[in-house]
């Protein structure tokens, strides 16, 4: 999959596309239908199957005190975008001036002029242009006007247990309650965080369960906390190691700083040279919530109980 960083990159020979827009927080089961049928109509047709996505968020530029919590960094957004086989991504760069567009001139000069566009395919829930005042119906005229072929695709699915169709705004707050499991139906995929190994205060080693701890360089949004069954993924070693992943602030040692950290199962800690390296972690399950504990001895003791757990998660 090709990534363009800038609609001026788009070559002279690029050709006629099929266009999707969209955020793609997550790239979720719904995304993934979109993207998918993108690429399978682009094909049939003869067209380049491209996807804009934005970034920043829209919400973090008009009003960033509310914007939403980023399900995934855009390393992992655009890594999962191309397992859906389209051809390229355009990482448009969301400003105040590009908001400013009206929904008119953003079909004319990005669809028509700039990408060639000779279909639209989108969710019916597509919002564009000035003040989001394009809608599918929007679409659908300008579309007629210009010669576009506009394709609508339906939701799809839910989550266990949901009536809310398969969104960003349910993946949150699965992740928020920390129902990884059923953030992972909607998703596709376990749920990842990723970021770079950092020394930690070596509490894990004198307990008998050394940990890498992620430093605040993460990517993917924090579920809430506990501790989880998962596993991590370190720099290019293409093993994914079963981990005890622990979320919180350490509240029986009075911690207030939010730390994520892996304790990597059945494996010497001396054995990997991971500071500084990449590390990402796949939540599979929560085990159980946060716990301020009366002292080590209790400490310790559940923390052999939440490994034999994992353990019976992972196999």
């Amino acid at each position: 999959m090709e990534v363009l960083w800038d609609i001026d990159q788009i070559p002279p020979d690029f050709g006629h596309t099929a266009v999707t827009l969209g955020n793609f927080d997550g790239v979720h089961r719904g995304h993934q239908a979109v993207l998918g049928q993108l690429a399978s109509l682009a094909r049939e047709r003869g067209l380049r199957s491209l996807a804009i996505t934005f970034d920043p968020h829209p919400r973090s530029v008009h009003t960033p005190d509310a914007a939403p919590e980023q399900i995934t960094g855009l390393t992992e957004r655009l890594a999962r975008m191309s397992e859906t086989g389209i051809d390229a991504v355009l990482v448009q760069r969301y400003t105040l001036e590009f908001a400013a567009q009206t929904a008119e001139e953003f079909v004319a000069e990005y669809f028509v002029r700039r990408l060639r566009a000779k279909l639209i395919a989108v969710g019916r829930d597509v919002r564009f242009g000035r003040g989001n005042h394009g809608t599918i119906d929007t679409l659908e005229e300008l579309g007629a006007a210009h010669g576009l072929e506009i394709v609508a695709i339906e939701d799809v699915g839910h989550a266990p247990g949901s009536s809310g169709r398969d969104s960003s705004t349910l993946v949150r707050e699965l992740l928020s309650a920390g129902r990884v499991d059923e953030a992972a139906a909607v998703l596709g995929a376990p749920h990842t965080v990723a970021g770079t190994v950092v020394h930690g205060d070596a509490r894990g080693r004198e307990l008998g369960f050394p940990t890498a701890n992620l430093g605040a360089d993460t990517e993917g949004m924090v579920p809430a906390d506990g501790v989880y069954a998962g596993i991590a993924h370190f720099g290019s070693d293409p093993e994914g190691y079963p981990a005890a992943i622990s979320v919180g602030t350490n509240p029986t040692f009075s911690g207030s700083s939010r730390r994520v950290e892996a304790y990597v199962l059945d494996k010497e800690f001396a054995d990997f040279d991971v500071y500084g390296e990449e590390m990402t972690l796949e939540f599979i399950k929560l085990i159980r919530g946060q716990i301020t504990f009366d002292g080590m001895d209790d400490l310790v003791d559940r923390m052999h109980e939440d490994v034999s757990e994992v353990r019976t998660v992972l196999s």
